[in-house]
């Protein structure tokens, strides 16, 4: 009765590595965004100022998440 259910566990994390996961929130972050762009609301450069260095660090990670995942896509 006291049995601890890991299944659930697995299923959470679906068999992805750690990388996985950081590209699929850096896909859905990028997609949001533009998304809200479209309605003139760019969040990352709300929070992070338009232009900044930091800003393009952030679009550059989203760039790339987005070409790893195209990869990822094609190994399934």
């Amino acid at each position: 009765p006291n049995e601890v259910n890991t299944s659930s566990h697995e299923v959470t994390n679906m068999g992805k590595s750690a990388l996985e996961w950081v590209v699929y929130v850096l896909v859905v972050v990028g997609a949001v965004n533009w998304g809200l762009a479209a309605w003139g609301y760019n969040v990352v450069d709300m929070l992070l100022g338009a232009g900044s260095t930091v800003a393009k660090v952030v679009y550059t990670l989203v760039g790339l998440a987005g070409l790893y995942l195209v990869y990822l896509l094609s190994q399934e």
